[in-house]
């Protein structure tokens, strides 16, 4: 069976990164995301990440902060986790590239575009840290921004429920799960996939959307291989 995508960009929360710690960093669930995003590789399909940095920083619950400082400090967790998936990513095998989109030369390559995609083509995984580099916009318009930028063929939102549900499920027993559904229903109803400029630049960039549970990490593989899994956004 051959993978169903060439190349995907998977968004990856800080909070999928924390487990059941909430915080921080569980080392065990990036070693079997890795292993995941490894059999992806192996297959032919190339991946580029980005990840948030909720397990860290969430700006918008920083009280009084300055807002454009509070996502400066938004945009350093995100290079942390960037970090920290690498490693796991390296154990497995893989090579990876690291570029964030405020220069930290020391720790990463700047975002450059046609070098991301020069390293797609030579096998290697490329995580994409510090969000867009510009406060003000959030790591879900970042995933969005890169996707449309490297020509992905699809957005993988790797999230803490297994879809897209009409409300949220973890407090709602009777609410309903989409197997498919637009981004104008999605804007419409306030469908909280992604946020509103994310979902418009998917949409205005024919970019569809898979939300699937990252709590199963095989999930990233069986998406990849064409398997009915989530919710597909288009």
């Amino acid at each position: 069976m051959k993978p169903m995508y060439k190349r995907i960009l998977l968004k990856l929360s800080g909070e999928a990164l924390a487990g059941e710690k909430k915080t921080g960093l569980d080392y065990e669930i990036i070693n079997e995301l890795a292993k995941s995003v490894k059999k992806c590789v192996d297959e032919g399909v190339q991946v580029g990440i980005v990840v948030g940095g909720g397990n860290f920083w969430r700006g918008r619950s920083s009280g009084a902060m300055d807002r454009t400082r509070a996502d400066h400090i938004g945009m350093l967790a995100t290079a942390m986790n960037a970090l920290a998936v690498a490693d796991g990513m390296e154990n497995c095998g893989l090579e990876v590239r690291v570029q964030t989109a405020i220069s930290m030369p020391a720790v990463a390559e700047p975002y450059i575009r046609n070098k991301a995609v020069r390293h797609f083509e030579k096998g290697r995984v490329v995580i994409f840290g510090c969000g867009t580099g510009n406060p003000f916009f959030s790591t879900d318009t970042a995933a969005a921004l890169r996707a449309a930028e490297i020509e992905a063929d699809i957005i993988f939102k790797a999230t803490m429920v297994d879809g897209v549900y009409n409300k949220d499920p973890h407090k709602y027993d009777d609410a309903v799960k989409y197997d498919e559904i637009t981004f104008s229903d999605v804007l419409a109803k306030d469908l909280k996939v992604m946020d509103s400029t994310a979902a418009a630049m998917c949409k205005d960039n024919n970019l569809p959307i898979l939300v699937f549970d990252i709590g199963r990490p095989d999930n990233i593989y069986d998406a990849c291989m064409g398997e009915n899994i989530g919710t597909i956004v288009k």
